[in-house]
């Protein structure tokens, strides 16, 4: 029996977040203004077949695939909104699942570190795979489980908020979210990030 964890809709892509996407995975990348659909199954190894299921029925192109030991996670992309859900029908069916299914996102833990200290500016830029935290910024973190929908948090806040993406994990045991900003504009997107996650539905 295949558990769906994470299922989220993303209806208009940000540019940091697709620029993001580029940079750290290896399939055919989205561009900012697409709709995307985000998925993570157990067991991991399931998501080759699930791939294969939704580029044959569906006209949607993969952006992103990790298969871990436990958890396999799948990004797709195009430019209607209605292909985009059509893939998602076609996943369910394919599943035999229900949106309904899928795991509510839980918030593990959050952060908000103001006028961010020099070297611990350094410190968090070794591992971020975007834009740079710098001094005396404002960083905010965010964790939650699944890790598939911390995409759709970090999409959210940057509709909302201006703010830059410094790290995002959507795949592994927990997801992870890093932004950046000043003050206000962190407070923003924080209470956008969050509010979006508990917003969804599931078991």
């Amino acid at each position: 029996m295949v558990e769906l964890r994470a299922f989220s809709y993303m209806d208009e892509l940000q540019k940091q977040f697709v620029g993001y996407i580029s940079t750290t995975a290896r399939g055919y990348y989205p561009v900012a203004g697409q709709a995307a659909l985000f998925l993570e199954i157990a067991p991991g190894i399931e998501i080759n077949s699930l791939a294969d299921v939704l580029m044959k029925k569906a006209n949607v192109r993969p952006g992103a695939m990790v298969v871990e030991r436990v958890f396999g996670m799948l990004e797709v992309h195009a430019d209607s909104p209605a292909d985009v859900h059509m893939a998602g029908e076609v996943a369910l069916d394919y599943l035999e699942l229900k949106e309904g299914d899928r795991l509510k996102p839980k918030i593990l833990a959050t952060e908000t570190i103001e006028r961010i200290e020099p070297y611990m500016s350094q410190i968090v830029n070794r591992f971020r795979d975007a834009s740079m935290v710098l001094s005396d910024e404002t960083l905010y973190i965010l964790e939650c489980v699944p890790a598939g929908y911390a995409g759709y948090a970090a999409n959210e806040a940057e509709k909302k908020a201006d703010i830059k993406l410094i790290h995002l994990t959507v795949f592994g045991a927990t997801g992870r979210v890093y932004l950046a900003g000043t003050t206000s504009n962190i407070q923003a997107a924080k209470e956008v990030a969050e509010s979006s996650l508990l917003a969804l539905d599931g078991r």
